[in-house]
């Protein structure tokens, strides 16, 4: 294959192509925002006027389309594993693109409902999925920097850039032609981006990962840098189930503060405006933390970055109960910012550092439909201790022990080592 068009491009880039593939590859983690919370939310009061459907109802058909496209991910992730990463981003961008025009078209609550669906589905999961793995297939040694770089990319663009973008085209035109935008822009950008500029492994290449040259293909895979697991074989070991529940219970809980963010505040006799600023030390802060935490997952286990995002998961649960003015909002935001950006570095790469790329999509499919499904479930506790007891203390003080016990548990639990390891494979890092 190294004589292949594919290849040519590989080899004609004066650069190891490891780098295009992290642009690439990020550009495809931003373009995932059409099925993001951020994004939707900005969608939901044009829903509920124009479509004349209700609040909870809206909620609902959100809350059900995400459990849906959680299920979907070990769906999707072995179709990555099976077809490989190029030809499964253009699908799942094609796809994604139809449906946005399809949101367009959308005229009551179950052509809403199926749409939720589609993009929770294609955006939110397989996208994402799709193009993060692409990026940790071309690394390892420097798996850590680039994953770091790449998060800071999507903080500041995805993360802050893109709900920007959506709000002011929705206020200059309407949420339909909105919606016909970003169709476009999935079709005509990012579509050809992952046609032309994702490549699978660079095995396939004649290339290592981190930009080292063998002699063929064959070769490298013959001889491999990490140890490969099944996705069978993963879930037997005690680290796979540790780290999706670690996983699964920063996405439950994240998703739970942020759902009742204005609630919280207001519940602690702060204003609504405040609960907004707080997302710049938020965004700030994650974006940072990525950066540091890149660099430093090259250096120390990942499982430590693990650890801290949970330990800070349980400070900002803690600091929710006692906040009473300006500058505990504030370390609330930055303790927020800090698990998102260590749990987003860890997130992003503790799969393959664990099992390895041979079957890295069905493995971390996996681990992300725990996550998805999890984070759906994520505003229910609140809302039933705010219904019962009129506050939210009694409900964070039981959750933010569970961040507590799993953070021990990471450190407890060692990565897994295969029992028929391969003479030479490097064991991983972490």
């Amino acid at each position: 294959m190294e004589n292949s068009p594919e290849s040519s491009l590989v080899h004609r880039t004066p650069f190891y192509y490891g780098w295009v593939i992290l642009a690439a590859g990020t550009a495809g983690m931003i373009m995932t925002q059409p099925g993001q919370s951020p994004v939707l939310s900005i969608f939901t009061d044009a829903f509920i006027q124009d479509l004349g459907i209700s609040r909870s109802l809206t909620s609902t058909l959100f809350t059900v389309a995400t459990i849906v496209a959680g299920l979907s991910l070990t769906f999707w992730g072995e179709r990555i594993d099976r077809h490989g990463y190029r030809k499964m981003v253009t699908i799942i961008t094609g796809l994604l693109g139809v449906s946005c025009l399809y949101m367009a078209l959308v005229q009551n609550a179950l052509m809403l409902g199926v749409g939720y669906v589609l993009l929770r589905m294609l955006g939110a999961s397989a996208l994402m999925l799709v193009s993060n793995n692409v990026i940790n297939q071309w690394w390892i040694a420097r798996r850590g920097t680039t994953i770091g770089l790449s998060g800071v990319g999507y903080s500041l663009l995805a993360m802050g850039a893109f709900p920007n973008l959506v709000h002011v085209l929705v206020q200059a035109v309407d949420w339909r032609a909105t919606y016909a935008i970003l169709g476009a822009m999935e079709l005509f950008v990012m579509l050809p981006v992952g046609l032309l500029l994702f490549r699978d492994r660079p095995e396939d290449h004649g290339l290592e990962p981190d930009g080292g040259w063998t002699a063929t293909a064959s070769s490298a895979i013959s001889q491999p840098l990490e140890t490969n697991w099944t996705r069978a074989e993963a879930v037997r070991t005690v680290a796979f189930w540790v780290t999706a529940g670690s996983l699964a219970a920063t996405a439950m809980f994240g998703t739970g503060l942020y759902f009742h963010m204005v609630s919280i505040f207001r519940s602690r006799g702060l204003a609504p405006h405040l609960a907004a600023a707080v997302y710049l030390p938020i965004s700030v802060t994650t974006a940072a933390v990525q950066l540091g935490s890149g660099y430093l997952a090259d250096r120390v286990p990942v499982r430590l970055l693990l650890t801290t995002g949970l330990v800070a998961m349980s400070s900002a649960m803690g600091l929710a109960q006692v906040m009473e003015g300006a500058p505990l909002a504030f370390a609330y935001g930055i303790a927020m910012g800090v698990s998102s950006g260590t749990i987003g570095t860890a997130s992003s790469m503790i799969w393959a550092d664990y099992f390895g790329r041979l079957h890295l999509g069905s493995i971390s499919g996996l681990g992300a439909t725990v996550s998805r499904v999890s984070s759906a479930l994520g505003p229910l506790p609140l809302a039933l201790a705010f219904d019962r007891w009129g506050g939210y203390n009694l409900a964070l003080r039981i959750e933010m022990v569970i961040p507590l016990l799993l953070a021990a548990l990471t450190v407890l639990v060692p990565p897994p080592e295969h029992p028929a390891s391969a003479a030479g494979a490097r064991p991983p890092s972490s």
